[in-house]
């Protein structure tokens, strides 16, 4: 089970983070989030990192000279777009840096799967299908990190008569609750913010812990 630890702001988390062994943290790069990180930050933190860890670069709406130049500076490899970006960024994102790995984030809500379905037809057709989609909450106004859970059971049913990449369970995971949410969804990776902080923003060591145990312990 691949595990991101996302909403790193500081070296001494990324540290301490790390220590639990996740597969990758997440750098939220949107002005508007408590998480928000500068540049010149997120490039301390990658290097505060192990090889072993990613970091992967979230930005909401930004164009694509600007996840190309942020990516850069701040040695990421991994690009999650979390907004409204439509299929052509991709394609952009694609020409410009195909080394570029790129999650696409889709907020399930009452419209289902279809969106998202359609979305990825016009990757396909621009030869820019995302390396993995990120299921989150669909909170009107907002554009993640709610702590709002997935229908999880709903999500399940829809994506038995889809082809998606690699699904990445998100919105209000805990280590309370992500066995159950594995357990119904069987995603390839899951994904926490606010579930492992002691305050908003503020990671917390023993949850992290425990949540990359219950995650690795959950068979998908």
């Amino acid at each position: 089970m691949w595990v991101k630890i996302c909403g790193i702001r500081d070296e001494a988390t990324a540290r301490m983070v790390a220590a639990a062994a996740p597969d990758a943290v997440g750098l939220n790069f949107h002005p508007p989030s408590r998480r928000f990180v500068e540049r010149e930050t997120a490039a301390r933190i990658v290097r505060a990192l192990p090889e072993s860890i990613a970091a992967v670069g979230v930005f909401v709406n930004a164009s694509a000279a600007d996840i190309l130049a942020t990516s850069a500076a701040a040695g990421i490899a991994t690009a999650q777009l979390h907004g409204d970006e439509p299929p052509a960024l991709l394609a952009e994102l694609r020409q410009r840096n195909p080394s570029l790995r790129l999650i696409r984030a889709h907020r399930f809500g009452a419209e289902g799967i279809e969106p998202l379905v359609s979305y990825l037809e016009e990757c396909r057709r621009l030869d820019a299908v995302p390396d993995a989609c990120l299921i989150d909450a669909d909170v009107p106004g907002a554009y993640g990190g709610t702590g709002r859970t997935v229908a999880w059971d709903a999500l399940a049913e829809a994506c038995r008569s889809v082809e998606l990449p690699p699904l990445i369970l998100a919105g209000g995971l805990t280590p309370e609750n992500v066995s159950r949410g594995i357990a119904a969804v069987a995603p390839w990776g899951v994904d926490v913010a606010g579930g492992v902080e002691s305050s908003p923003g503020d990671k917390d060591a023993a949850l992290v812990a425990r949540f990359i145990a219950a995650a690795r312990a959950t068979p998908a």
